[in-house]
C-alpha cells in the first residue's frame, strides 16, 4: 500500500507547476512580440552609448550649482538603467 505523499514532496509539486506557468508565460511572451522587445533593446543599448556625450557638458563647466548636480545624477541612473536594458542587445 502506498503511502500520501509528504509535505514536502507536495510544495516540490507545486513548485514546479508554478515555475512551469511562469516558463510558460514566458515563452508566450516572447513569442508574442519579438519585434517589440528587440526594439526596446537596441534603443536601450545605443542609448547608453551615446548618453556619455550629454555629461561632457556639464563636466566642462563644473557642477557648481545643484541643479547641475542633480541632472548629472539623473544622467548617471539613466545611463545605467539603458545599460541594463540594452545589455541582450545581439547576444
Amino acid at each position: 500500500m502506498a503511502s500520501p505523499p509528504s509535505i514536502s514532496d507536495q510544495g516540490s509539486a507545486g513548485s514546479s507547476s508554478t515555475t512551469e506557468s511562469r516558463d510558460d508565460a514566458h515563452g508566450v511572451r516572447k513569442r508574442s512580440t519579438p519585434g517589440l522587445v528587440t526594439s526596446i533593446r537596441a534603443v536601450g543599448f545605443w542609448t547608453a552609448i551615446a548618453m556619455p556625450f550629454l555629461y561632457l557638458p556639464l563636466l566642462a563647466t563644473g557642477l557648481s550649482s545643484s541643479f547641475d548636480g542633480i541632472l548629472f545624477v539623473c544622467l548617471l541612473v539613466g545611463n545605467l538603467l539603458a545599460l541594463y536594458v540594452g545589455h541582450p542587445h545581439h547576444q
